[in-house]
């Protein structure tokens, strides 16, 4: 597995990719590397449903959306149904042009995995005691 690091948490910081086994000290990991997203599209491949909550690195900043744009790709060509979550991840996936690619897209991150995991939701809750 390998990553792409920086020894800064800003949109101009240096980077490079590494071996997740040897990133510099003081380095941070701010997105997976090419290797990685190879593993998770071979691992993904098959999959009948896939639901994705989050961006994989920092991919509001371009050197650090690599391994989200190209899952993001990967998953709007799977046979798979496909779930989006999250401001970011659908912020992502619309500015790539490919939100109507996915069986489904919600802001609703959180939420989502909350309801994903069968807890209460407030909002419903209140509107069933109606």
């Amino acid at each position: 597995a390998d990553a792409v690091v920086s020894d800064k948490f800003a949109e101009d910081a240096a980077s490079r990719t590494v071996g997740v086994d040897a990133v510099p000290d003081g380095w941070m990991i701010l997105d997976v590397g090419p290797k990685t997203v190879v593993d998770y599209e071979k691992k993904l491949n098959g999959a009948k449903t896939v639901v994705w909550n989050g961006p994989l690195g920092v991919a509001e900043w371009a050197a650090f959306a690599g391994g989200s744009h190209a899952i993001a790709r990967f998953l709007a060509d799977a046979p798979a149904t496909v779930v989006i979550g999250g401001g970011e991840t659908v912020a992502m996936v619309t500015e790539l042009g490919l939100a109507d690619r996915y069986a489904h897209v919600s802001t609703g991150g959180g939420a989502s995995l909350e309801f994903l995991e069968g807890r209460e939701l407030p909002g419903v809750a209140a509107l069933l005691d109606k």
